[in-house]
């Protein structure tokens, strides 16, 4: 196959068919990688009972997906230098689609959290990729456009992928929710084949292992303490103890590195960068609150309300549908300073927190589905805005290392939120289910005239208190974590002031 440059490499500009080739297949690719997210998150109660997992078990499905995706991203950088653009997309994607199938084939928890580790790992660079190859193969005044575009198209995966794995784990299983997605993958590896033709100057360059090896064991390190913390009681645990401390001393060791090597794994001037520093935090917090909601709601509405699958895959695509609005808008508003958008973004996110937090037992789909949409609305404003103003002022050669940032950031911002909001809802079922329990007792006024079989004196009427109590109190810890989510939009608020913006020129 000839090779074609792109307009990244200074040869001649591609046609406008091949940019609308270039722009479907990476979009469908990313697409795919997106639904990962979603679609399993559906099954998640299926799952759970399948496998004889807790709740806290089964959201390793999640984390440990989005844990390899964290560890693996910042190598993109360094992967599309030395093998170029083209061949790394290839084995990204042709490992995601056959780890997607093992997925399907599990038969245990720890089979199936290894096979959504690989999943991660080998998506991780599909993403950044993407980004760069779409912005590299148009010029810089379509940018704005052209992300908009890309974003909605990526958005359309999560759309139908929730209603879809829904109805999938209803009629079949959960496994079908990975099955489904094999051939796809088989699609999208034919059109990188084919459509993908970028020339890359490919450079030898050395990967500083000290570097990568120390960030993703302090990663690593990282979630397992969130995610075991609650179960082993914390720091009173030698096991807590021994991660955390492992997790210190790998990000001590990162720092010293990339400030004292001649090639860092990651170059630290490139924070030097005020909007591209700033972005990243936005995008960190970002991060925080894309999942945290979408994993949450189906095991409450599962567990405390009795919803099947396809309900539930139903309420969470609105939070696609509202993502998707907010794309379409962008397109007529690209114009608009972004730091607006942002603004607009968290502060709808911040809303539907707030709006989640007076949820109770009695919380209905409607509520359940315009937060979710609103949700999704603050995404869609959040996406093109903060990648426009991350990356306006940093010099092109570093697009790959600083999308691999980027993602990295905002991945390491889900896993760390979702396993502090799941940790937050078992300890505060706890502690609520104590309080709540002292005031069930035959010898208070109010048990005088017990109503539904709630009576304190029978043996059959105990269990259903103590059963009511329970979901009563699960119910709490989930608006605790609700709260957490409320405050984490709307503190960053003030941050966006610090954000610099000039309109590029055409």
């Amino acid at each position: 196959m000839s090779d074609e440059a792109d307009t990244a490499s200074g040869a001649p500009e591609i046609s406008g068919f091949h940019r609308t080739a270039i722009l479907v297949t990476v979009t469908m690719s990313v697409a795919l990688y997106a639904m990962t997210i979603t679609i399993a998150n559906v099954s998640l109660p299926q799952m759970q009972g399948a496998l004889s997992a807790t709740v806290d078990q089964i959201a390793l499905v999640v984390t440990f997906n989005i844990v390899a995706t964290a560890v693996a991203t910042p190598m993109t950088g360094w992967l599309a230098a030395r093998f170029g653009r083209r061949r790394t997309m290839l084995v990204a994607m042709g490992g995601f689609t056959v780890a997607t199938l093992f997925c399907g084939l599990s038969d245990g928890l720890a089979e199936l959290v290894g096979f959504r580790f690989m999943q991660g790992f080998f998506g991780a660079p599909i993403a950044p990729l993407a980004q760069a190859i779409v912005l590299a193969s148009y010029p810089k005044e379509r940018h704005g456009t052209v992300t908009a575009i890309f974003g909605m198209g990526v958005v359309l995966g999560p759309v139908f992928a929730p209603t879809l794995g829904g109805y999938l784990s209803e009629a079949y299983s959960w496994r079908w929710v990975f099955y489904l997605m094999v051939p796809f993958g088989v699609m999208c590896l034919a059109g990188i084949w084919v459509f993908i033709r970028v020339v890359d100057e490919r450079q030898r360059l050395p990967l500083d292992w000290t570097g990568f090896l120390a960030l993703a064991i302090a990663i690593a390190a990282m979630q397992f303490m969130l995610d075991r913390g609650e179960r082993a009681a914390w720091f009173e645990s030698p096991e807590i103890i021994v991660e955390a401390a492992i997790a210190l001393i790998a990000l001590h060791i990162f720092i010293v590195q990339i400030l004292t090597s001649d090639r860092p794994f990651i170059d630290p001037r490139l924070f030097l960068d005020r909007n591209f520093a700033v972005g990243l935090l936005l995008t960190l917090i970002f991060g925080m609150l894309m999942f945290t909601p979408i994993v949450l709601f189906p095991s409450m509405l599962q567990s405390l309300k009795g919803y099947p699958d396809s309900i539930i895959g139903a309420l969470i695509a609105a939070r696609g549908a509202g993502t998707l609005v907010g794309f379409i808008c962008l397109l007529f508003g690209n114009k608009l300073d972004p730091r607006i958008w942002i603004t607009l973004g968290f502060g709808l996110q911040g809303l539907a927190g707030v709006a989640m937090t007076q949820f109770d037992i009695n919380v209905t789909t409607f509520d359940i589905a315009w937060t979710t949409f609103l949700q999704g609305l603050g995404v869609g404003f959040l996406w093109v805005p903060l990648t426009l103003v991350t990356f306006a002022t940093l010099d092109p050669r570093h697009l790959p290392t600083g999308m691999s940032m980027f993602h990295l950031l905002r991945n390491i911002g889900s896993s760390v939120h979702v396993s502090l909001s799941i940790a937050l809802v078992i300890h505060m079922s706890k502690v609520n289910y104590a309080e709540l329990s002292e005031h069930v007792s035959p010898y208070r006024e109010s048990w005088r005239f017990p109503l539904d079989g709630l009576d304190p004196d029978s043996v059959a009427g105990l269990a259903r208190i103590g059963g009511e109590v329970r979901r009563q109190a699960t119910m709490i810890g989930y608006i605790d974590a609700f709260h957490l989510y409320a405050a984490t939009a709307l503190a960053v608020v003030p941050l966006i002031l610090l954000v610099r913006w000039r309109k590029p020129e055409a």
